[in-house]
């Protein structure tokens, strides 16, 4: 039985790579297979199917943090807290105190706290220990001056906004779609809440985050693009570690509204549930490391339960 790499791509649709080597070896040499397609490089030993040339760029969605910085997070990797701080900048009191949308912000001098410099909490670093996170006293974790918090919109200041959970903070923004502003930001949050991270607040730090979290919203991210964005290969790595069941068809929602903007999915899994439905699968096997990387089963859903070589086939019989 000879190690084989990739050997379909299904445009416009959904391709799972799983089995019991499959991290081991799928990941690493799909990503790099998967790099020479989008760059239509004919280095490629087996024959490719599908209308590849359409694809454009690869996307590789893992589970690291979506900053380097404590101050990322998922209103500002969405971009949605531009249109927030446009919004309170548009405001009367606003205006007639002459703010500006920097002020607004938590990562530049202007309206943020001195004190903990936009954190809403002092480190005290420890020699031989953890560091020490302490509340600012100065904003008791409110991030913002104190004049900057008498901006009000609908009764709520911009550190509030923070605060509240996707989903609140959907409800909030919804109240008023009339405005073209509060419009932008609920489209922008939307697709958060589709991924199932309505439970995750605005202003939550990105190293607070779970890798599953990180990579949720790195889908969503693209999801709010819509079809603007070019036609691409995404890959994901494990997308349903440490979800419940309710988020993963939340998740699968979310793979759906990708391939309706004409992308196409490569996804790495274990969960029965989700790889029976691929439109295609590639089982790799039939044990990890040295004794695995072995092609065992490429094809439907429906022709890997008849499989005698698949382990996989087993666990997504109906």
């Amino acid at each position: 039985m000879k190690k084989t790499k990739l050997l379909f791509i299904v445009l416009t649709a959904v391709l799972f790579a799983c089995g019991d080597s499959k991290t081991a070896d799928a990941s690493s040499e799909v990503q790099v297979i998967t790099e020479e397609i989008v760059a239509h490089e004919n280095t490629i030993d087996e024959q490719l199917k599908g209308d590849h040339e359409s694809l454009k760029q690869i996307e590789f969605i893992d589970q690291n943090p979506i900053g380097k910085s404590s101050r990322s997070n998922p209103v500002t990797y969405v971009k949605a807290y531009d249109d927030i701080r446009a919004l309170y900048t548009s405001l009367p009191l606003s205006k007639s105190r002459g703010y500006k949308a920097g002020v607004f912000s938590f990562n530049i001098d202007g309206g943020r706290c001195d004190t903990c410099q936009g954190e809403g909490e002092v480190t005290i670093e420890m020699q031989f220990m953890a560091d020490i996170h302490l509340l600012c006293e100065e904003c008791k974790g409110q991030r913002f001056k104190e004049d900057i918090l008498e901006v009000k919109y609908k009764g709520q200041h911009i550190a509030d906004i923070l605060e509240m959970t996707i989903e609140d903070a959907l409800n909030f923004f919804k109240e008023d779609e009339k405005n073209r502003i509060a419009k932008k930001i609920t489209d922008k949050l939307t697709p958060l809440f589709d991924v199932g991270l309505g439970y995750v607040k605005l202003g939550q730090s990105s190293n607070t985050l779970s890798g599953g979290e990180a990579q949720r919203i790195k889908l969503a991210s693209y999801l709010a693009k819509g079809d603007r964005h070019q036609k691409t290969l995404f890959l994901f790595d494990e997308p349903t570690t440490g979800l419940h069941f309710h988020d993963i068809n939340k998740l699968l929602y979310a793979f759906n509204a990708l391939i309706d903007q004409g992308h196409s999915l490569l996804i790495i899994e274990h969960n029965p549930d989700v790889i029976k439905c691929a439109d295609w699968i590639i089982d790799l096997g039939p044990e990890g490391g040295k004794n695995g990387g072995h092609l065992l089963f490429e094809g439907t859903p429906q022709d890997l339960v008849k499989s005698k070589k698949s382990v996989t086939a087993e666990y997504i019989k109906p």
